[in-house]
């Protein structure tokens, strides 16, 4: 960890990515001086010059080289995905360095692999906190939130409503991920199932609209944040992409070939990211519904901008308090760090809107009153 006497370091890995560059210049608007890193030599550079920044470029193969370069920080915020092919290597060079860290990953078994090494952050004194970004920040808020107002609750159902064209690195990731086994928690066990193996009518806060079951990261934070020991994540979609999951099962083994995958991956990147604009209209909806064995429930949801100005301001937010010494040693989750109201922490979020009654007899949202 760095010993300067003077204001914490963060370093953000990937910065030049679309996310990553986004966090990076909200960084700098908060006063962090964060160092600019990554692989890619030339980017790092470039993005240096252009933000008048300090960079460093060093790559991930080595764990000592990955260590040393972390000597003079204090935490480290990961945007470079697939995360699978970044976390391993920066967790291991904060733990011989014992530097905090953060990320933005949705992967279900990052997080997992994260968690596995709870006891290791603990001895070394740091915090390791994964999935800073939507849909985790607003889902494991409200799931903390759920569990307060039902503790006796063993079932919990969570899910987002916000279509968008994604980023090249988050489209990279899908990719990446498409054929991730692990969609449920049963009895606080991942069980596999297949993408889109459900679909469920969820009245997210503007009328009800079908949505399917996904992998997301939530199935863990959710989990290790309420203790409760059933979750699962829908996501709402658009036809054709019920489609293509579905399809999925059937051609996965086309997906799993290296040509195709790099094909996919050579497409994707011809698209950028949303417009300001656009990400400035933008908006989400999060629904949450917990229940017991016996048939008690209780339903809650949020509002929040749009994903990618949460997870900008979410990630940055997280690192602030990380370098504050806010968070305990170990693995954390956003709520169980911060707890259920961190969510309002971040600009624009509204909420929290309870249901007293079923989601199926309510007759109109509390987003619509």
């Amino acid at each position: 960890m760095s010993t300067n006497s003077g204001q914490p370091t963060l370093l953000i890995y990937g910065s030049y990515g679309f996310v990553g560059d986004l966090v990076a210049r909200e960084a700098i608007d908060r006063g962090l001086d964060p160092i600019l890193a990554g692989r890619d030599r030339e980017r790092v550079r470039k993005q240096i010059d252009e933000l008048e920044q300090r960079g460093r470029r060093f790559s991930l193969e080595d764990p000592v080289t990955v260590a040393t370069a972390l000597e003079d920080v204090d935490c480290v915020l990961n945007c470079a995905g697939p995360f699978s092919n970044t976390a391993e290597a920066l967790v291991e060079g904060c733990l011989r360095s014992e530097t905090d860290y953060v990320d933005i990953t949705g992967e279900i078994p990052v997080i997992e692999s994260i968690h596995d090494r709870d006891a290791e952050a603990t001895e070394a004194g740091i915090t390791l906190l994964p999935a800073a970004a939507l849909s985790t920040i607003p889902m494991d808020c409200l799931a903390a939130h759920l569990a307060d107002r039902l503790p006796e609750a063993t079932h919990l159902a969570l899910g987002v409503d916000s279509f968008r064209v994604p980023s090249i690195g988050t489209l990279r990731t899908v990719i990446e991920g498409a054929d991730t086994e692990n969609a449920v928690r049963r009895d606080g066990d991942l069980e596999s199932a297949p993408t889109g193996w459900k679909t469920r009518e969820i009245d997210f806060g503007r009328g009800e609209r079908p949505a399917v079951t996904m992998p997301m990261g939530d199935i863990s934070t959710a989990h290790y944040t309420t203790g409760i020991p059933n979750v699962e994540m829908y996501a709402v979609m658009p036809q054709p992409a019920r489609t293509a999951l579905r399809l999925h099962r059937y051609l996965s083994p086309v997906f799993e070939s290296k040509p195709v995958r790099w094909t996919l991956k050579q497409l994707v990147g011809v698209r950028e990211g949303p417009s300001e604009r656009a990400r400035e209209r933008g908006s989400a909806y999060v629904w949450g519904e917990a229940r017991t064995e016996d048939g008690e429930r209780v339903v809650s949801r949020l509002r929040t901008p749009d994903p990618y100005v949460v997870t900008v301001d979410g990630a940055v937010t997280v690192a602030e308090r990380v370098l504050a010494g806010d968070a305990d040693a170990g693995f954390q989750t956003p709520a169980g760090a911060f707890g259920a109201d961190f969510v309002f922490e971040l600009e624009g979020v509204e909420g929290f809107f309870d249901e007293e009654t079923p989601a199926e007899t309510s007759p109109v949202s509390p987003l619509l009153q």
